[in-house]
């Protein structure tokens, strides 16, 4: 005599989702090496940021940045832009703090070899159009919260000229080491002949 066994229960629903600890993994991987690409290009400049460098510097084998990155230019990109994200959300920190009259005090107090990277990135970007995009949004990030300081409409060309005068007197700063009582001088003359109130 046969008997019948009911039928396996089948599971209601989707089956659910696997856990996916490879993409988190990727997306640590990838942040570790462009952290350590923006760290390099900040202490050595554009030459010192090269596939190997950043693996070494990242503590992840050579392989790892070349498949994330999959050329120099694509990794120096990133690394820029990174730095400027950085750099205009500080600037807005010191802004709103301390005021626009101060900028110069906050510029010679910052990290010189920083200050120095985004510069040399900045000019770099006049022969490579995938860096000229970011520069863009270096100057154009600068002139927005300039005019929002200010309360002057994005189209009013005071902001663009504050900040001509004021890009100026950083790359003194930086590069020259001119002093940072003449750089406050400069600014607050220019911030006179500007104000929304002449």
């Amino acid at each position: 005599m046969t008997t019948h066994q009911p039928p396996p229960e089948q599971p209601h629903g989707p089956p659910p989702e696997p856990p996916r600890p490879t993409q988190e993994r990727g997306r640590r991987r990838r942040a570790t090496l462009l952290s350590a690409a923006v760290e390099l290009l900040t202490e050595g400049g554009f030459a010192a940021v090269t596939h190997r460098a950043v693996a070494h510097r990242a503590s992840l084998p050579l392989a790892a940045t070349t498949y994330y990155f999959t050329s120099r230019d694509q990794l120096l990109a990133e690394a820029f832009a990174q730095l400027v994200d950085t750099e205009l959300a500080t600037l807005r920190t010191w802004i709103t703090t301390h005021g626009l009259t101060t900028l110069p005090d906050h510029i010679t107090a910052a990290d010189h070899t920083r200050q120095l990277g985004l510069w040399e990135l900045y000019v770099h970007a006049g022969r490579d159009p995938a860096l000229r995009r970011i520069a863009r949004h270096w100057t154009d990030g600068c002139v927005t919260l300039l005019a929002e300081t200010l309360d002057l409409p994005a189209t009013d060309p005071r902001p663009r000229l504050l900040y001509t005068t004021l890009s100026t007197l950083w790359l003194e700063l930086v590069v020259e080491r001119r002093p940072t009582a003449e750089a406050r001088t400069l600014l607050n003359l220019a911030l006179e002949n500007i104000s929304p109130t002449r």
